[in-house]
């Protein structure tokens, strides 16, 4: 299978710059997988798509305000952002312009934080660093730090939070779980008041999700690791839905890779703290997924890959298309798809 069977035409202006609100008037696309039907929706419809006794599996990392600007003893300017934190002090991070960013250079963001390169990341081509601090390290960054968001957004972000799912909890990714930005603290009641469980799983978001596939064969690109966890209360609920036969609905694409991480043959899943670098293209046996909600995605990019591999690339191509001449809105900011 070709990276180049993924790619399809999408005009410039449909790449949402900016969010909507509130944030569940996005509109959705319905794909039936049994009835092969389409239908446009907005997001607040999808109470009507779910039934009692569905488990929501949904991520709840947060995104570091990880991008940071320095300067260099000469006083250049140099711009830092976090990608894996190693400990307290070592973290990976990308640096901009590379060239200044020899082992041992040392940058200044402000009195109370500096930086030192330690060495290179070969793989990455980032840097693993030791941040230099007096404080909490996180007040410091939520202070400083602006949102890292993805290159095809060129408008500022207002409100920092409107880059943050509303249950966001555990500090670590570079980038949002951006299917979960439609929903609302409001729309979650009314999900739950209709009998649907809410279980929360956590990946954190590395910017390996932005990268292109620059190989031409799918099957030989290498996946970018992303730490994941379960912890025991959410797998027991994840289970005990397996063994009812009910359905297990995926908030985006890294709620997918986690519980095809972690399950067994049989869809089940057992509390876990792991790395995974899983990659998920047509044709996949899904073991613990039963249907997913998620945003548009870049052409021949892996997450167009593991939404084709829930139905048929010609179907999801087709489906895409089908967006582009109803001006979906695409992308991070964008509109919304549920595959069920």
């Amino acid at each position: 299978m070709k990276t180049t069977d993924f790619d399809y035409y999408l005009p410039e202006e449909l790449i949402a710059q900016t969010p909507v609100y509130p944030r569940d008037s996005s509109r959705l696309l319905v794909f039936d997988r049994e009835k092969d039907t389409v239908e446009h929706k907005h997001f607040y419809n999808v109470i009507d798509y779910l039934r009692p006794g569905d488990l929501l599996v949904r991520n709840n990392t947060k995104v570091l305000p990880a991008r940071l600007f320095a300067q260099t003893p000469f006083g250049g300017k140099v711009e830092v952002l976090l990608l894996k934190r190693f400990n307290l002090t070592d973290w990976e991070v990308l640096v901009k312009p590379g060239k200044k960013a020899n082992i041992g250079a040392r940058f200044t963001v402000s009195k109370d934080l500096s930086v030192e390169v330690l060495e290179k990341v070969e793989e990455t081509g980032g840097r693993k660093v030791r941040f230099i601090y007096s404080g909490v390290f996180e007040e410091i960054i939520e202070n400083l730090g602006e949102m890292p968001l993805p290159p095809y957004i060129k408008e500022k972000l207002s409100d920092k939070g409107r880059y943050q799912t509303v249950y966001a909890k555990v500090d670590g990714s570079a980038a949002a779980p951006t299917a979960g930005l439609h929903f609302t603290d409001e729309l979650f009641e009314k999900i739950k008041a209709k009998g649907v469980e809410v279980a929360d799983v956590l990946l954190h978001v590395g910017l390996g999700t932005f990268r292109p596939v620059k190989v031409d064969d799918v099957s030989t690109h290498h996946m970018h690791s992303e730490y994941y966890e379960i912890d025991e209360v959410n797998a027991e609920k994840i289970n005990k839905a397996k063994r009812e036969g009910r359905r297990v609905i995926a908030v985006g694409t890294t709620s997918v890779r986690t519980l095809e991480s972690a399950s067994d043959e049989n869809g089940l899943v057992k509390p876990v703290k792991a790395n995974t670098d899983i990659f998920i293209y047509p044709p996949y046996k899904f073991k613990c997924v039963d249907s997913l909600i998620t945003n548009f995605h870049l052409p021949k990019s892996t997450l167009l890959m593991l939404v084709s591999a829930l139905s048929t690339k010609e179907k999801i191509l087709n489906i895409y298309n089908i967006a582009t001449e109803e001006r979906y809105r695409f992308f991070s900011f964008g509109d919304a798809m549920f595959i069920i």
